[in-house]
This record gives structure tokens, sequence and C-alpha cells, in this order.
């Protein structure tokens, strides 16, 4: 019995939305990582780029348990003699709710050349409103 092989030719993609009001951050991202990764697929090779665009609304209201809103950080280096940056993960959900969710999610992609086209397929807005109604767009629950 031979295993079944997807062709980046034949990969049909839909559009999900994915709500996070509430929701905690890493189980946003590791949702939104599953479905670009295309492993709910029945159709799922690991080598091939056969996973949905998923968009993500309401970054702006997403959840942090514990201490982690004061004590995590997020470090960016400007590669210059004191170019180092460091903001707590309240700074980042009030000023840039965006680049938090979407650090998540590209952290849980593999870290490669299929994990860059991956990550193209990723949209994340702050509000509750999206530009890609015509995609018609499935809602996908978190749990």
């Amino acid at each position: 019995m031979n295993t079944y092989m997807q062709k980046k030719e034949t990969v049909e993609r839909k559009w999900y939305v994915i709500d996070a009001k509430g929701e905690s951050l890493g189980r946003v991202a590791s949702k939104a990582a599953h479905l670009l990764r295309g492993k709910h697929k029945v159709t799922y090779t690991p080598h091939i780029d056969c996973g949905d665009f998923v968009i993500i609304i309401n970054a702006k209201s997403v959840n942090l348990t514990g201490n982690k809103l004061e004590e995590k950080m997020y470090y960016n280096h400007s590669m210059y003699p004191g170019g180092l940056r460091e903001r707590t993960a309240k700074e980042m959900r009030d000023k840039y709710p965006i680049e938090m969710v979407e650090r998540a999610v590209k952290g849980m992609l593999p870290h490669n050349r299929l994990g860059r086209t991956m990550y193209k397929k990723l949209f994340v807005y702050e509000g509750d409103t999206h530009p890609h109604a015509a995609q018609k767009p499935v809602a996908m629950d978190v749990k």
C-alpha cells in the first residue's frame, strides 16, 4: 500500500476566521498554526504547503493568563550597539496587538522556506472587521 503524497497544484484552500476576543493567545495561535500547516486535512503532506488561509480578528482583546502581562518580555535588536528594545506583553497588546499575535503564530510554524510561505496566508486585524468577506470565510472555534 502506498502513502498518498499531495501535489502543490492540487491543493484546495479554504478561508477561516478565528475570533480572538476573550481567548488565550496560545490557543488562538496554535489553532491558527494548525490550519496554516494543513494538519486538519486528510491529505496533509509535511513537505507541501497544503494549509488554508486564516483571518484572526479582535487581536486587541486577546487574553494572557497568569502574570504574563507584566512579566513576559518581547525583544527586538537593531543590530547596532545598544540597539536592544524591550517591551512587556501589556505594552505589546495595547500598542501592537497585530504584531503580538503574528509573532505567536509564526513561532509555531516551521522555521524554513515552507514556514515562510505558510505565514503569508495569515491575516490579523485588531478590530472585528476584515476586508475578506468576498472569500466567504468560515468561522472557526478555538476550543
